[in-house]
């Protein structure tokens, strides 16, 4: 019986991070070479989740920087009606982005895989 649960509670464990690392669904997914022929794009609200220390460190000039801790009170600088682009360090954090901008309503999200490790 130990076993049953302990394979139970592995099993629950391992849905709930992989939940957590999936994409969200209907969030469109592009690499940071894709990114390169986005950021032309003046449609288009490109924003930076990570800390102020790792953003001026080092940036992408057409990112505003909104860290993800901030992003419930500053959601309103955001335009439901524009797509929204969204980066982080590796691409766990804009990930979690895209799932809160989901549940504020906006219907256009990019998440960049790999985030500011991928870019060259």
């Amino acid at each position: 019986m130990d076993l049953v649960i302990n394979i139970l509670f592995v099993l629950i464990v391992a849905f709930f991070l992989i939940n957590k690392l999936l994409p969200v669904k209907g969030v469109r997914q592009i690499s940071t070479s894709d990114l390169k022929k986005e950021l032309k794009r003046k449609d288009v609200q490109f924003i930076d989740v990570r800390t102020p220390g790792e953003f001026s460190r080092n940036n992408i000039n057409t990112f505003k920087n909104i860290p993800l801790h901030d992003l419930s009170q500053k959601a309103s600088q955001l335009s439901k009606e524009k797509e929204v682009v969204v980066i982080c360090q590796s691409g766990i954090r804009s990930n979690k982005t895209t799932k809160l901008l989901r549940k504020m309503g906006f219907q256009k999200i990019t998440n960049v895989k790999g985030g500011m490790s991928a870019w060259n």
